[in-house]
């Protein structure tokens, strides 16, 4: 891989990061803080940042194993395929899916 086209992969996964990180923040702070009115957060206000975040960064690592189990599978298909263009025809998404990217309703 040539030095620009790892840069921007570097990049997309640095975006990629960076959005997950603020999904999770959003998220938390608007299901654990209810009262602006204070500087500090209260006990409770902490506890449920604590398990919020928690859950979602465990349920991250959960998909990422997934996919890294599931990777090799994947590239072997896809070398598989006939040359005829089949690298342009599969979809393009983002560079590692993430627990973000799905709503956990339940939490």
């Amino acid at each position: 891989m040539e030095p620009a086209e790892q840069q921007r992969q570097q990049l997309r996964s640095l975006r990629d990061f960076l959005l997950v990180y603020n999904r999770m923040t959003e998220l938390c702070f608007r299901r654990c803080v209810s009262d602006l009115g204070y500087r500090l957060l209260s006990r409770h206000e902490e506890q449920c940042l604590d398990g919020c975040a928690g859950k979602l960064v465990r349920a991250n690592h959960r998909l990422m194993g997934a996919y890294v189990a599931l990777m090799p599978t994947i590239v072997q298909r896809r070398n598989a395929r006939p040359e005829d263009g089949a690298e342009h025809s599969a979809p393009q998404g983002p560079a590692v899916p993430t627990a973000a990217d799905t709503s956990p309703a339940g939490t």
